[in-house]
């Protein structure tokens, strides 16, 4: 079983500062930082904050931790250096794809996107139309908010380009059958975009067995600072133009990157190693042998395994309250039936309006949101008003059973009060 204490104990913020006495619910918005990761990130500031890979001390020391970040990046997704671009978030990540495909956009190419996405990954796409591309939306159950995949097997032809969709909805938070989807993208001769920003904190991917040919993921929502990555298939990413400058167009680095790297916080990617080293290092002492220690990703999926297992059972805990309310609507599944469905638990109550809930949540020390989430096509499928919207808690690993059991009591007194 995951330690929590322990795990609380890697982040300063529950003791200090706002966080403090605060059951924090928001994680999908943005995660906390443990200690391993802010501890990189504020020597670069302090210390060597300056242009990295200069031949002096400071700037070989900024390179050097900066490297680091990259490296663990790349082990985490069992990637090849050459296919990571990390940019400063996954909604431009997106955006220069989508502008590195359009001269190969022709008249009557079919793109595929979900209206379940966050709009990062589906209005980008949706821009392509103006280069005579056609858009096909693959559309959830307006009651369940769940894709089908069975129905987009309907969707693919001859003409179909490219498919865009999210990994895990960031309001519905079903965790899709990812490879089933891309077997049928890659049949049809089209390519697959996976939206990863609400799957990483929950779940590790293997990029290359997951059948993807370009994957994003937001590392603010992944217990680090404020970066995208960006992972695409070496052997398509090689055929795109560059985005970035003419003269680091063979640079990996750089050549999708039109803004540069942001120093400090890559160089902060770097604890990311050593939050995942420490976690394991606790919790497996009579098994450390097992996984040589050298392989970092299997060590992190070990952990993330231990995070699954911890979150199941509070989004347990959540839904099982919610179920029996009168005039609360759950979105996506009921349960974690099957183990497909992420501890992002959004909901609506046909008594209290969803900002009134919220509002209302904060006055307990609580501290959840409400709104469309930039989901907003979603959101308006499910006949749900995007001018309220829904609630939103969202849990990690560091949650705990007393902060839900906190939520539900005052829930109790809002919803039925």
């Amino acid at each position: 079983m995951l330690d929590i204490d322990f795990v609380r104990s890697q982040y300063a913020a529950f003791n200090t500062g706002a966080y403090a006495g605060t059951a924090f619910f928001e994680n999908a918005g943005g995660s906390c930082i443990p200690r391993q990761v802010l501890m990189p990130f504020s020597e670069f500031l302090t210390d060597y904050k300056v242009q990295p890979y200069a031949p002096y001390a400071a700037s070989e020391r900024a390179g050097e931790v900066m490297d680091q970040g990259y490296a663990t990046i790349i082990e985490w997704l069992g990637a090849q250096p050459d296919e990571i671009t990390i940019g400063p978030s996954t909604t431009l990540n997106t955006y220069v794809l989508a502008n590195a495909m359009a001269p190969s956009i022709r008249e009557g190419d079919e793109i595929i996107v979900t209206n379940q996405d966050h709009e990062a990954n589906i209005g980008c796409w949706r821009r392509l139309e103006s280069r005579g591309a056609r858009i096909i939306e693959w559309q959830i159950d307006p009651v369940s908010g769940l894709l089908n995949v069975d129905d987009l097997a309907g969707l693919l032809t001859d003409r179909t380009r490219l498919v865009c969709f999210t990994l895990c909805s960031n309001i519905v938070a079903c965790v899709h059958d990812i490879r089933r989807i891309t077997d049928m993208v890659r049949q049809a001769g089209a390519l697959s975009i996976g939206d990863g920003v609400s799957f990483a904190p929950h779940r590790l991917l293997d990029v290359r067995a997951s059948g993807l040919d370009f994957f994003f993921f937001s590392t603010y929502k992944t217990f680090a600072p404020h970066t995208g990555v960006m992972w695409g298939r070496s052997e398509v990413l090689s055929e795109l133009p560059a985005q970035g400058h003419f003269f680091n167009s063979d640079l990996s680095r750089y050549r999708m990157n039109p803004t540069g790297p942001l120093h400090a916080e890559i160089a902060a990617l770097s604890g990311l190693r050593n939050y995942f080293e420490e976690l394991y290092a606790h919790h497996f002492k009579d098994r450390s042998a097992n996984i040589p220690s050298d392989n970092f990703r299997q060590r992190s999926e070990a952990v993330y395994d231990l995070f699954h297992d911890h979150e199941q059972q509070l989004a347990t805990q959540l839904l099982d309250f919610l179920n029996q309310q009168h005039g609360v609507r759950i979105i996506g599944k009921s349960d974690v039936a099957g183990g497909d469905r992420a501890s992002t638990i959004a909901f609506t109550s046909d008594r209290v309006a969803s900002s009134d809930i919220a509002s209302r949540l904060g006055e307990h020390g609580i501290g959840v949101s409400s709104g469309h989430f930039y989901a907003i096509r979603c959101i308006e499928a499910l006949n749900i008003d995007p001018a309220d919207g829904v609630v939103r808690a969202s849990m990690v690993h560091y949650n705990t059973a007393d902060e839900v059991a906190r939520l539900t009591g005052a829930l109790d007194e809002i919803l039925n009060g």
